[in-house]
């Protein structure tokens, strides 16, 4: 065994479904620079994070050894690279979870940045997702995360007769 030989497993993570998975969370949440304790708690949240009694949220430990893995892959790889790999792995399912769970993120803080945009669209691009087709996920997300619906009686949301449809 050669002296630097540790360092050499450090690219061995082997690219699978719910890694791309979790590896995407963590490029758009690092997408504009910074990671927002908004994002980081919709990543525990989707990936199982639980309240340890002491006010600590962490994952359990296959959880902690996929986000380890997520992690260390981001710091390693352009997104480009990524995408290139995980794409021809992945499901129809999977990529429009990855996508619901891309937007959610980015909502998370209030509202997308414009890299969290660029972003959403190499992946809908490389996913051979279309805005049209993704339109009506995006509309459940934003209805979801728009709570002014509940705090300002004059949103256009409110008016009397107004229903909630999704385009299509």
């Amino acid at each position: 065994m050669g002296l630097f030989d540790m360092f050499k497993s450090d690219s061995g993570d082997k690219m699978t479904p719910h890694l791309a998975f979790t590896t995407s969370l963590i490029y758009m949440m690092s997408a504009d620079g910074e990671m927002d304790s908004e994002e980081v708690g919709h990543l525990l949240s989707v990936l199982g994070g639980k309240d340890d009694g002491r006010g600590t949220i962490g994952v359990g430990a296959q959880n902690q050894a996929l986000l380890d893995s997520a992690l260390k892959y981001r710091r390693k790889n352009s997104l480009d690279t990524f995408l290139a790999e995980a794409a021809p792995l992945l499901t129809d399912a999977q990529k429009m979870c990855i996508m619901v769970n891309l937007i959610d993120s980015s909502l998370a803080d209030g509202q997308p940045e414009p890299e969290e945009q660029q972003m959403f669209g190499k992946f809908l691009q490389a996913f051979g997702i279309t805005e049209e087709r993704f339109r009506p996920f995006f509309e459940v997300i934003m209805l979801k995360n728009d709570r002014s619906v509940f705090t300002n009686q004059s949103h256009p949301k409110n008016a009397p007769g107004y229903q909630v449809k999704l385009s299509m």
